[in-house]
């Protein structure tokens, strides 16, 4: 049994991120084996995690792979661990739009039968913070509320304030937290800045963290309240289960990294490998070559738009991506790696393979998206359905090839994306454990590929 923990907030913007990065690198500093999990598509978080723990940070996104799937996914990735840290998504009742509990950090918690610790931005307020806690202990019963964490709390006098007014709610206070904003990461058009671009100011953004969170909570409560959690039933999801690795040499399949391309799920690296694939990455900042003996390329999301001139200036890496996808490779690309397919990027070359250019824009597009494969491709027959996720401000013009990756049933219907010869392009990001065909389909081109005559 794995002791766990969901860091949950009322609102966005409470301190879930500081608070639950805090615990996770402050517990492995303790000697503990931490797990890290994020809640819902946020690729951005995990990198935190991963660098306060030492261990790939996990998504557990019940839109996208389903309900039955996020027990499996969470004991996977905690498997061999001491503890686990699960930060939640936006309030701890809101997720998918307009369907209802679906994708939130309450759901998952009672998936995961995890005790839920709240961090409340108590900046603003006093006596009424027992009201709003007592709101969101009493809402669904079936959600265990162990605990609170005063975020932004002012002074001693405001903290015995907030500690008289909560102790009749019954709901104990873990910890509090005074305004630290030596502790902050800064944050951009789309969110925090990646690890991967500011590694050393990361890694003192997570130990200062870690000495708040030490120095405000009391981990000693914490870890009893985890260790509470009853046991899981579910058996640990596994990348090899439903098919076999063909016979004969593993297909190379290129993975783009590095600072422009940091969105990734750490379960599809997983799967390439179980269905047979040899992984091996590269980073179109600083690779002049794609890795000997290519067979196929995933490029997914991340940052392009940031590092458009130094993308273009490696003008040798582009022209053997496009020699490779002219020649048939299979090349799977979503959102960043559709941008850097496209012909240009905020007018700078790109690799060209796409008849398309792509630009920043003022709009945000953001949302989950039930997508049905158009046209047969590397990595869907057609008619397939996936649950995916948007999240960017470019645009791509035309929006959609003569054969399109995908039709989008939400929040508007249209097509979207690029099939053509072996590639799939599209601003869609899906989690591949949800359809793991997915991944043995692309392998299985890049065997085939890789092996022609």
């Amino acid at each position: 049994m794995v002791a766990r923990l969901v860091i949950a907030a009322p609102a966005s913007g409470s301190g879930k991120t500081t608070v639950a990065t805090g615990l996770m690198a402050a517990f492995t500093a303790s000697g503990l084996a931490v797990s890290p999990h994020k809640v819902g598509p946020d690729y951005i978080d995990p990198g935190y995690h991963a660098l306060a723990t030492g261990r790939p940070g996990r998504n557990l996104d019940a839109y996208m792979c389903g309900t039955d799937l996020v027990a499996p996914l969470f004991a996977h990735g905690a498997r061999g661990c001491d503890l686990a840290v699960v930060e939640g998504v936006m309030g701890l009742y809101d997720g998918a739009a307009g369907q209802g509990e679906l994708a939130s950090t309450a759901q998952v918690a009672k998936l995961l039968r995890a005790p839920v610790v709240l961090v409340v931005d108590a900046s603003s307020q006093s006596r009424s913070v027992a009201a709003l806690v007592h709101g969101f202990a009493s809402w669904d019963p079936q959600v265990r509320l162990g605990g609170v964490i005063l975020n932004k709390v002012a002074t001693d006098r405001h903290e015995a304030l907030l500690r008289e007014a909560l102790e009749e709610s019954g709901v104990p206070v873990l910890g509090v937290l005074r305004r630290a904003p030596a502790v902050s990461t800064p944050s951009r058009h789309l969110g925090l800045v990646p690890v991967a671009e500011r590694r050393s100011e990361a890694v003192d953004a997570v130990r200062a963290q870690a000495e708040q969170v030490r120095a405000g909570c009391d981990l000693e409560a914490l870890l009893a309240l985890a260790r509470s959690a009853p046991p899981l039933a579910e058996e640990p999801w596994d990348p090899a289960v439903g098919g076999h690795p063909a016979e004969g040499p593993r297909p190379v399949v290129a993975v783009a990294g590095g600072a422009a391309f940091t969105f990734s799920y750490a379960e599809h690296a997983e799967l390439l490998s179980a269905a047979g694939a040899e992984v091996v990455p590269f980073d179109p900042l600083r690779d002049e070559e794609l890795p000997a003996g290519t067979g196929g390329i995933v490029i997914g999301g991340g940052f392009p738009e940031v590092y458009a001139p130094e993308l273009s200036a490696n003008s040798r890496l582009r022209k053997a991506v496009s020699e490779l996808a002219r020649a048939g490779a299979p090349v799977a690309a979503e959102c960043a790696g559709l941008l850097y397919l496209a012909r240009s990027l905020d007018g700078r070359p790109m690799c060209g393979v796409l008849d398309a250019d792509a630009r920043m824009s003022e709009r945000l597009t953001l949302g989950y998206r039930d997508a049905v494969a158009v046209s047969d491709s590397v990595l869907a027959a057609a008619g397939t359905r996936m649950r995916g996720h948007e999240f960017h401000r470019t645009v791509i013009e035309p929006g959609a090839g003569p054969r399109a990756a995908w039709g989008l049933r939400q929040p508007e219907r249209r097509v979207e994306g690029f099939v053509q010869q072996g590639v799939h392009a599209s601003y869609v990001h899906t989690h591949w454990a949800a359809v793991p065909e997915t991944a043995r389909r692309l392998v299985l081109s890049c065997a085939q590929w890789s092996g022609r005559e």
